[in-house]
């Protein structure tokens, strides 16, 4: 079995696109939350709350050739994934594109706006807005495809379009990829564009935040007084790496993914089950060798929904005790869907490195019916830990748990 290791790490969010500033506003309890007053339109949508990217910018070297097969999913997977290529010393290096490096990534839909194109002429009986490109920025698999395009990556294409655990599970079939001796390389992650239709989903089901007159209070992971989840967007995408492939080109080293587990409730689409979410984080320990009190922090899928955090701190519980340290940021982000796993493991290693960790905002209360943790609330917590774990849970009742060790 090969060691895996991360050398790379970027991402894009409504609260800035490198570590530096993005915890600058965690510090400052600063959310990226804010009203969608052009969602006004929508009727019969009752939440107005999204966590939305405004500063994004194509950046100038990025040909038209290439933009034209990529929708805003695509952009900001490809965007974050530059940027870790970056990070990690191997832009621009041919060693990528000679079959050593493969992409797995991942997003709940594809471009939005292309599909609105196809309704378009299935309604209308018109084509207008469809052409060549139409169907590759729309396609479930076009962040991965555009990644490796765009770089010219001919390694192995793992697409992972499952909802919420998208970029968890690209990083974590990614890590398995090179753990086997598949290939060396790969770039792993996800992302998500803002769309109502997202926001939509939620509504039917009565799982959005209606707080639209006051954005920063919301959403409320855990808390008893929360109302429901807010979406965001953004991309995410880690640099993985054979260990001593790294080692033999003096790579820098972020942190050792050591332990990826992954499940399915089997029972129902939408309503979590406590036995395979522990279970998920029980394959993840296996897979690393450790105990369970070796794992010194978890952070949370936390979405502010009832039956998620209900579900997900008591199985949490279950397995660690009630002194597991545990937050989510999507208090601040809200939840960005595809790209959520890539951006909390990316956090997660930086927390570890830094040996300070997010608290979740807006956690005034904690909700009785979750299960007993320390719930990290205020202001950060220093902590020293050698292993973290990133959990992540999706619609279709998929569970993913991926553990990362610091390197030393």
């Amino acid at each position: 079995m090969k060691r895996v290791v991360v050398t790379g790490m970027a991402g894009i969010t409504s609260l800035g696109s490198d570590w530096a500033s993005i915890e600058a506003n965690f510090i400052a309890g600063r959310s990226g939350i804010r009203r969608m007053d052009e969602w006004d339109r929508f009727t019969e949508l009752n939440t107005r709350l999204a966590g939305p990217i405004d500063d994004f910018v194509v950046p100038a070297h990025w040909t038209r050739k290439q933009l034209r097969s990529m929708g805003r999913v695509s952009r900001l997977a490809v965007g974050a994934a530059e940027q870790a290529l970056l990070d990690a010393g191997l832009l621009g290096n041919p060693i990528i594109r000679d079959g050593r490096m493969g992409v797995a990534c991942g997003s709940s839909t594809g471009s939005t706006d292309e599909i609105k194109a196809f309704g378009n002429m299935l309604l209308n009986s018109v084509a207008d807005g469809l052409n060549a490109n139409s169907y590759v920025r729309m396609m479930p698999h076009t962040t991965a495809a555009n990644i490796s395009i765009f770089f010219g990556l001919t390694g192995r294409l793992i697409p992972t379009s499952s909802a919420c655990t998208s970029g968890s599970q690209g990083i974590g079939y990614a890590y398995e990829a090179i753990k086997f001796g598949r290939l060396p390389l790969m770039l792993a992650g996800g992302a998500e564009e803002l769309c109502p239709t997202e926001a939509m989903v939620f509504d039917a089901l009565y799982a959005t935040s209606l707080k639209n007159d006051a954005p920063h209070t919301s959403p409320r992971p855990y808390d008893s007084g929360r109302d429901g989840l807010v979406i965001g967007e953004g991309g995410g995408m880690l640099v993985l790496e054979e260990l001593e492939h790294a080692l033999a080109r003096g790579a820098h080293i972020h942190a050792e993914i050591v332990g990826f587990g992954s499940n399915a409730d089997g029972q129902h689409t939408t309503r979590p089950e406590i036995s395979t979410m522990r279970r998920a984080m029980e394959l993840a320990l296996e897979d690393a060798g450790i105990g369970a009190e070796a794992i010194g922090y978890v952070n949370g899928h936390g979405t502010a929904t009832e039956q998620g955090d209900i579900a997900e701190t008591q199985a949490t519980s279950e397995l660690f005790g009630k002194h597991m340290p545990i937050s989510s940021q999507k208090s601040f982000l809200g939840h960005t869907l595809g790209a959520c796993g890539a951006l909390e493991s990316w956090f997660s290693i930086e927390m570890m490195n830094h040996d300070r960790y997010v608290p979740t905002l807006n956690l005034d209360d904690v909700d009785p019916r979750c299960g007993e943790l320390d719930y990290l609330r205020g202001e950060f917590r220093q902590l020293h830990n050698e292993y973290v774990m990133n959990n992540n849970f999706a619609f279709g009742g998929v569970n993913t748990s991926l553990i990362f060790r610091r390197w030393v």
